[in-house]
């Protein structure tokens, strides 16, 4: 098992969800210490790095130098809808 990192803004965001998904991220964030055995991790295709999906949020981390997880960012994904290429 690998030590997983969460960097402060990612502490903040989490901070600001609600309870409910602050939960459900939080345990998908602790699940990260299986990495690389991770399920629904996916690299990013313009930045280096990977996502985590969790709902209607992504936990958007790295890989350190060891191997171990650095959580980046927690955010909220924006749906799109009839307005979006109006």
């Amino acid at each position: 098992m690998v030590r997983v990192e969460v960097k402060r803004k990612a502490y903040k965001q989490l901070a600001r969800l609600p309870e409910r998904d602050q939960a459900a991220v939080l345990a998908a964030i602790t699940g990260l210490g299986n990495w690389p055995a991770c399920r629904a991790v996916k690299a990013l295709t313009d930045r280096s790095g990977y996502r985590l999906r969790v709902g209607l949020y992504r936990v958007l981390f790295t890989v350190d130098a060891d191997q171990n997880p650095v959580v980046i960012s927690v955010e909220e994904v924006k749906k799109r809808d009839e307005r979006t290429y109006q």
